[in-house]
């Protein structure tokens, strides 16, 4: 399997076995934020390192190969588009759900699709 593959999948959402125990919805463009606070989304097992900024904007790698996007917030979901090293990685909103112990779960598709946990850093 080819690194694209497998980052592809973890950027767009992969499958989580992971019930909703733990995880609240996030709904408000303005609680992502307070979240995120200028802080990485990390997923240290594939190399995924994100910031996702107020300004609308997304940077950071993925297997060391750069991620670029853009986000919005719309209907009380994340929509963003972004490109993984000359690879576009489609627009899709997404349900975003938080944790106490700051995971967040971003599920594709508003919710019904695979989804990707990520470390607040």
């Amino acid at each position: 399997m080819t690194p694209f593959p497998l980052v592809a999948a973890l950027v767009i959402g992969l499958s989580s076995a992971a019930a909703a125990d733990g995880f609240v919805p996030v709904t408000e463009r303005e609680s992502f934020l307070d979240l995120l606070d200028a802080r990485e989304l990390r997923h240290p097992i594939y190399g995924i390192r994100l910031l996702v900024t107020a300004d609308g904007k997304i940077s950071g790698d993925a297997l060391g190969w750069p991620v670029t996007g853009t986000w919005d917030w719309k209907d009380g979901y994340f929509c963003r588009e972004m490109d993984w090293s000359g690879t576009p990685i489609p627009f899709n909103c997404q349900l975003v759900e938080v944790t106490e112990d700051q995971r967040l779960r971003f599920t594709v598709d508003r919710g019904a699709g695979d989804a990707a946990t990520f470390r607040l850093q």
